[in-house]
């Protein structure tokens, strides 16, 4: 006798919060299809992973013709090309001296080896992360993370010597002056009253905050970090796990910044959807790395690098970076357009296609019941969407980076019209 078949809620544990409804049966381009055929317009890429379009042709090929090659060359035992050429690849798209490249599976996997390569490097223990930021689920990364308490709540005690200071957020400034004056002074104080510069191995930050809110900070705080990072030889590590691949409309978002930091995080879209993520630094630091002292099995799996050099190579060709800043422009002016007419919208924000609106109430709170009336709406419409925010006050935005035109006009069609039905 055939077996019923069972729903997500009855086969899929519920740690696993579900954003819809949707059984995806296939995809293509900024479109997922369910199994009765429905459409639906994903502005969700996957939690920004997808960012060359569900299923691009190329990616397809390359990683079909790679899976008829050798699926899995375990580093520690075979080079491969895939893995050769997309560390090339990887490596133009930085700054000097940010050439060498360590591949892994995750974005918690990254941060992980980027804390790992710092502590190594400076011989210090101590860490320095941000309030509101997210850095993966892992232990060190949920001990660094404060997006929000379920992250951290109940898994204490958590790793030791982590600090964390204000972000700027100038949306919802807590001080009385410059966010940006006011946070610098908060880094100093942790000095001052709880760690010593020169205990401190790495200052660990989102330059876009993703999970916490799509948080963008002022450039005079970003650079300014980095230069107290310099002056007391701190490794300045970004985590651009969300921020990275184009996303903002540069290939790396500290480039908006005019900064050059020590050791990065790259996941999510450097490959289109398969599970890869890479530590990149200098020659120099990755040489004090010992052999054997760091690794892993899948890292730099064969079938996953080659969809990485395909994803690159099509962000390239494709103009698909110019692309994002060009529609991101589109979007954030449709946006605020839409915010004008209905004040339940606080504040539109974002680089790039990485964009969120943030909801308040008449009072100027956080307003999730707001966001999750629009998530629903525009579900029922056929658009899916993402909360992000400690309050899950905001909606992020986050098409792929070769949406088109038409794409972002309809949306902000279906956008406005679920924005106006909340009351």
């Amino acid at each position: 006798m055939a077996s019923v078949p069972l729903s997500p809620a009855e086969l899929i544990p519920r740690v696993l919060g579900r954003y819809s409804p949707v059984v995806v049966d296939y995809a293509e381009g900024a479109y997922v299809y369910d199994r009765d055929g429905r459409q639906w317009l994903d502005f969700t890429s996957g939690i920004a992973v997808t960012n060359t379009g569900h299923c691009h042709p190329a990616v397809v090929a390359a990683i079909r013709e790679q899976a008829g090659k050798i699926i899995h060359a375990q580093a520690n035992i075979l080079a491969h090309e895939p893995m050769m050429q997309l560390a090339t690849d990887l490596a133009a798209t930085f700054p000097d001296p940010l050439k060498s490249v360590f591949f892994t599976n995750s974005g918690a996997e990254a941060i992980e080896g980027a804390i790992k390569l710092a502590k190594i490097v400076t011989r210090r223990p101590a860490v320095i992360a941000f309030r509101g930021g997210f850095h993966g689920r892992t232990h060190l990364a949920m001990s660094l993370t404060t997006s929000r308490s379920k992250v951290r709540g109940h898994y204490e005690p958590l790793l030791p010597s982590i600090f964390h200071a204000p972000y700027p957020n100038t949306f919802r400034n807590p001080y009385a002056g410059d966010a940006s004056d006011a946070c610098i002074a908060e880094l100093a104080r942790l000095f001052d009253t709880m760690v010593m510069p020169d205990d401190v191995a790495a200052i660990l930050f989102e330059p876009i905050l993703g999970e916490g809110g799509y948080i963008v900070p002022p450039e005079s705080w970003v650079r300014r970090v980095a230069e107290i990072a310099n002056r007391h030889g701190i490794m300045l590590v970004l985590d651009e796990i969300q921020t990275g691949v184009g996303r903002t409309g540069q290939m790396w978002c500290f480039e908006h910044f005019g900064i050059v930091p020590d050791i990065v995080a790259v996941a999510k879209g450097i490959a289109s959807g398969l599970p890869l993520a890479a530590v990149v630094s200098s020659r120099e630091n990755m040489d004090k790395w010992p052999p054997g002292s760091h690794g892993g099995t899948y890292g730099g799996n064969a079938v996953a690098c080659a969809a990485g050099v395909a994803t690159l190579r099509v962000l390239r060709e494709e103009g698909m970076i110019a692309n994002a800043a060009a529609m991101g422009a589109r979007l954030m002016a449709g946006l605020d357009r839409i915010a004008e007419r209905n004040p339940v919208i606080g504040d539109v924000r974002g680089k790039g296609l990485m964009v969120a609106t943030e909801f308040v109430t008449a009072t100027g709170r956080p307003n999730p019941e707001a966001v999750a009336a629009v998530i629903r709406s525009a579900q029922e419409a056929g658009v899916l969407l993402l909360t992000c925010g400690t309050d899950d006050q905001a909606i992020r935005i986050i098409p792929p980076l070769n949406v088109q035109p038409d794409q972002i006009d309809y949306f902000l069609d279906i956008y406005a019209q679920a924005v106006e039905r909340v009351d």
